[in-house]
């Protein structure tokens, strides 16, 4: 992308750059420790993914690609339509837009698994679908990007494809190498995903901290209506349609509450890094931070989702107690019949003996 149109449009936007810190050596140092932590916390987070991650799970969920096939069409479908309809919906500048776009196309983030696991989803399926989802954006990313840009003037030519397919690649060539290490060293895989979650925490802490300081003038442009209206409101549409669509398939419940949580949860790790290395500092200024915001909403909207699952599976016994309470209920009234023959039996027998 050329830096001078991309400030171009960010300024047409009616937003203003960070440009005056960008000559500086510490900006430029602190931007580049930021692009380094963004690119190894997506590293370490997409080897945790494939440490998860079994070959056999794979091939049977291909030889069994339902699943797999909806929660893809979900993805890839919902998600950028989604972030289209509300960029358009809300009027947009172009960066904003282009950074809502992106974190619509981008696949399901590994927080998906984890939610799953609360709502009782399908574990295998999960894991699956997230892989799955990140080795598919290599094509359908770029692609889908490039279409959907065509409803915004100025964003045609401004979108770093071949900066998204390098970033895109980096997440597959470390999911793969997570794949590998749980394949042929199974027993590393607990270690590599223990380190990796410390590792994540401490860099994660650090990049939050360096980006407040580089975009600490402009960081109140973040937290504009518009941006989080589109925050909050993104991953409701994906929880929600997720379903529908899951339902509509006929998915089993517990299969359709997984596809819920990844149609809903981004790969936040790929949106951050995408927009912090691809585009030049003075183009993306404080939007780069807009997967942080989406994180909290869609963690926030996931988690109020699961209590009120929990508070239904409580409230309403499961089909097998139900059964198990019929069977009881049965059970005791052929013992009443029988008591009650067996004391009609008693009766008859002492009125025989008085008649005699």
């Amino acid at each position: 992308m050329n830096v001078t149109n991309g400030v171009h449009i960010y300024n047409d936007g009616g937003l203003s750059g960070n440009s005056s810190m960008s000559d500086t050596p510490v900006f430029r140092a602190v931007n580049m420790v930021i692009n380094f932590l963004s690119i190894a916390i997506l590293f370490i987070a997409m080897i945790s993914l494939g440490c998860t991650m079994e070959i056999s799970k794979i091939k049977a969920h291909i030889l069994k690609p339902k699943g797999v096939a909806i929660a893809l069409l979900a993805q890839f479908f919902v998600m950028p339509l989604s972030a289209f309809s509300l960029a358009k919906v809300l009027q947009m500048d172009p960066i904003k837009a282009v950074t809502v776009l992106i974190c619509g196309c981008c696949p399901g983030g590994t927080l998906s698994n984890i939610f799953a696991l609360i709502v009782k989803g399908d574990m295998n399926l999960s894991i699956v679908m997230t892989t799955c989802s990140n080795f598919a954006a290599l094509g359908l990313m770029p692609l889908l990007l490039c279409i959907l840009c065509q409803g915004f003037p100025g964003l045609q030519n401004a979108v770093p494809y071949v900066g998204i397919v390098t970033t895109l690649l980096c997440t597959l060539v470390a999911c793969t190498i997570g794949i590998l290490i749980n394949h042929y060293k199974p027993k590393y895989s607990p270690i590599v995903n223990k380190t990796g979650m410390w590792i994540l925490l401490i860099s994660s802490i650090g990049l939050l901290a360096l980006s407040a300081y580089v975009v600490k003038d402009v960081l109140w442009m973040i937290v504009m209506v518009d941006v989080l209206t589109t925050a909050a409101l993104m991953p409701l549409i994906g929880f929600t349609l997720g379903y529908v669509v899951s339902v509509i398939c006929k998915l089993s419940p517990k299969c359709s509450r997984t596809v819920s949580m990844e149609t809903g949860f981004q790969n936040i790790q790929l949106c951050t890094a995408i927009l912090k290395v691809a585009f030049p500092p003075q183009v993306i200024g404080p939007m780069f931070l807009f997967p942080l915001i989406y994180v909290a909403f869609q963690c926030g909207e996931a988690l109020l989702m699961a209590l009120c699952f929990t508070l239904y599976q409580r409230l309403k016994p499961p089909a097998g107690d139900k059964d198990a309470n019929m069977h009881a209920d049965a059970k005791q009234e052929e013992e009443e019949e029988k008591k009650h023959l067996q004391e009609h039996q008693e009766w008859s027998a002492e009125d025989d003996y008085r008649r005699d």
